[in-house]
């Protein structure tokens, strides 16, 4: 001390555990402030806004395959369905049969060639429909298809595709089932938007029925095809929060045809999916925005692995 006199034992003690205290309050507010500032919280540090992944990026902004631009997941990636255990797609190979092509309004002559298709004879492909504000139904086939491309190969599967916007129509119903039978898949979906009239909401799924007839022979792919459709319409209702078709399928989800190429000709288990209703404008208010069509495809990425993996 100053004027060189000495406390007690038990004052010089308690002035000991005072500092002591007072350091370590000092210390905690000091560690607390920091990580505040630096969003320990897990928010975003103060003046700095909403984090960028749950900002909702503007109508076209970051996507050139169709309206409300991209949704990825903070690391700047698609992030992989909840339902879908690491890695546990290695080894499989999918087919992706993105519904239609961008060019095929160019190449009308082409895609109206008749191709067999087993009990039938029908036009190589169609242009498909589009939402009343001309989102094409094949560039949101196109999209959605990169999405849940993204997602089974972070799991490890082997995904070919059946058309890229890589061709100029096409291809034909016929050569779509081909492209899943050479690969000899362990699941291939076709993908599509569907174009009812206004009123009409909701997804379905499209099941093969048994034909054999001409070169279609999918006796052996009616059954499991349906537990895929069945995995796929129940994974879809679960992540989108869509309701089933209330103009197909009397609630179920499900359709069953025999007049679709792709699944009368395919050997491997095939269903297609019908995400919604173009012409109604809820159901395109959902098939134009990007976040939705981020949870449309891990829908369809844990419907496929649910299928695969049980």
């Amino acid at each position: 001390m100053s004027n060189g006199s000495t406390y007690p034992p038990h004052r010089r003690l308690r002035g000991l555990l005072l500092a002591v205290v007072t350091a370590v309050v000092v210390a905690g507010l000091g560690g607390w402030l920091v990580w505040r500032t630096s969003g320990g919280d897990g928010g975003p540090p103060h003046g700095a806004g909403p984090p960028a992944a749950s900002r909702s990026p503007g109508r076209g902004a970051g996507d050139a395959s169709g309206p409300g631009g991209t949704d990825r997941g903070p690391d700047g990636k698609d992030s992989p369905g909840k339902g879908a255990p690491h890695g546990s797609l290695k080894g499989k190979v999918i087919v992706l049969d993105p519904g239609h092509n961008p060019h095929n309004v160019d190449h009308g002559r082409e895609i109206a060639r008749q191709v067999d298709i087993g009990n039938a004879h029908k036009e190589c492909d169609t242009t498909g429909t589009s939402t009343d504000d001309g989102y094409a139904e094949a560039s949101f086939s196109l999209d959605v298809a990169h999405r849940v491309r993204t997602l089974l190969q972070q799991e490890g599967a082997k995904v070919v595709f059946t058309q890229d916007d890589d061709r100029r129509y096409g291809p034909c119903v016929d050569e779509r089932a081909a492209v899943g039978n050479k690969a000899h898949a362990d699941a291939a979906v076709s993908l599509h938007a569907d174009g009812s009239a206004r009123g009409n909401r909701g997804f379905h799924v499209i099941l093969p029925a048994r034909v054999t007839a001409g070169p279609a022979h999918n006796a052996a792919i009616v059954a499991p095809s349906r537990r895929l459709g069945e995995r796929l319409a129940g994974r879809f209702l679960a992540v989108t929060g869509s309701a089933p078709s209330n103009y197909i399928g009397h609630g179920t989800g499900l359709d069953v045809r025999s007049d679709l190429g792709g699944l009368n000709l395919s050997t491997v288990p095939k269903v297609f999916i019908e995400c919604g209703n173009m012409r109604d404008p809820k159901d395109a208010a959902e098939l134009t925005d990007a976040h939705w069509r981020q949870k449309a495809a891990r829908g369809i990425t844990e419907g496929i692995t649910d299928f695969l993996t049980h």
